[in-house]
This record gives C-alpha cells, structure tokens and sequence, in this order.
C-alpha cells in the first residue's frame, strides 16, 4: 500500500501576470526554491519528493499524518508568497494511489480546508514502499561520442520509454537528472526491472542498472534502492560480473 501526496501551485497562471513579461528568471527560481524546501520538509519526516511538472510535485508519504501535512503546509505559508494545494491519496499500486489522489481534488474532498488539502490519508505505517533506482551503465564511453545536449535527447528518449512501460505496470517514473532515474513500483518490481532492462538493451542498445529498495517509507526505500545501485557498480569494478538487478530490504 503506498501513501502519496500531489502538491501542486494554486493560482500560479494568474499570478505569474502580475509580474510582467520579464519574469521567467524569477519563475525558474522561485520553482527550484519551492522544490527544495518541500523535499526538506518531507524528508525530515522520511518522506521523498519527485518533480513531476516544475509546479507540481509528487510525495512518498507513507506513515505521515495529516496533521505533519498540516505543519508543513504552515512552513510553506510564511516562507512562499504563493499557495500550494495538497492532495493525499492511497492504493495498492502507486498509479492507484495517483487516482485516489486526483478523485480526492476533483471531488473536493476536503481533510482540511483551512491549509487546502484534500483527498484520504492511510494512517498505516507497515506497509512497504518499492523504489527502484536506475542508471545507465558506462555511459561516459557514449559522451565521447556525442555533445552534451545529445546526451540529454539520448536521456529523455529512455525516460519516455520508461514512463510508458511503468505506466502501464500501475508504477510511476521519475528523471532524477543526469543519467539517474527512480520507479516507484508496484510489488512485481524484480520482474518489471528485468523486462524493461532487456527491452533498453534490444531497442535503445543501453545497458542498465537497477538498484532496489523496500522500506516503509519513501526516503527509506530510495536509501537502500541507491545503496542497491552502489553494490552493482562496486561488483562491476572488483572485475566480478555484475547483476543487473539488486534489492535490499
């Protein structure tokens, strides 16, 4: 069961008029400032947050109450000078919980008016998390080939293939940058990473590494996914052949 929270900027069109045509440079760092105090604020609460849209964010956030929700919604309101709705979702897959999320907002179900946060809390903190993380193997050999921005085309292709094939398992994909990734997944994630690596390596000629980690929170499970990853590269450069997948629990 996994526990997730979409946050995403309320009235953000309207405000960004206020502010004149030249305002882009503003907007691009009030978006990273945003982001990175509310994945301070998740985090110290063993929470993890991904971008999905640079005004949207989503949240891991298993065993976090309502009232730690509210608390950080108090933060955000003396420190921004915009708002942010929260919406709180649950389900057996993290596509699910992304739906139980979404109806919350659209049917306003409100648990808290006052700090704009709708939607279902679980309240279980037993239930485990998966995350994968995941890299691209040897990729410096390819960056001597190609510009830094070909990189990044190169990048992006695999993240599109990777949203729609983990999309269609009910997991949700994430770009971390550079050539780092991370899937929020559903309990078949040894499978899935298997099927997705081959499927890389036939269509995209990219071998991939998959780090595993199952926790009870979202920061948990990305600690032992990235550890997961570290032990591949470690078997990788003892000369051993390495695994293409590795979990850690």
């Amino acid at each position: 069961m996994i526990q997730l929270t979409i946050m995403k900027i309320t009235g953000y069109g309207p405000w960004t008029l206020t502010l004149g045509s030249d305002r882009e440079h503003e907007l691009q760092m009030l978006q990273a400032s945003l982001y990175q105090k509310i994945q301070k604020l998740f985090s110290e609460k063993n929470g993890l947050v991904f971008q999905n849209r640079s005004d949207e964010f989503f949240a891991i956030t298993n065993g976090i109450t309502l009232d730690e929700h509210i608390d950080i919604q108090k933060e955000l309101g003396k420190l921004f000078e915009v708002k942010v709705s929260m919406t709180i979702g649950f389900g057996d897959t993290p596509f699910d919980a992304n739906i139980s999320a979404y109806n919350g907002k659209r049917n306003e179900k409100f648990l808290n008016k006052e700090f704009n946060i709708y939607g279902s809390v679980n309240g279980k903190e037993e239930q485990n998390v998966a995350i994968m993380h995941i890299d691209v193997d040897s990729l410096t050999a390819k960056r001597k080939m190609l510009s830094p921005y070909e990189t990044s085309s190169l990048m992006f292709k695999l993240y599109s293939k990777m949203s729609d094939f983990f999309l269609d398992k009910k997991s949700l994909a994430f770009f971390m940058g550079g050539d780092n990734f991370m899937v929020v997944s559903n309990s078949q994630h040894k499978i899935h990473a298997h099927e997705f690596i081959d499927q890389i390596k036939n269509e995209m000629n990219l071998i991939l590494n998959c780090g595993i980690g199952i926790n009870n929170t979202g920061r948990g499970a990305a600690k032992l996914a990235t550890k997961s990853l570290d032990t591949i590269r470690e078997i990788r450069d003892s000369g051993k052949e390495k695994p293409e997948v590795y979990e850690l629990k």
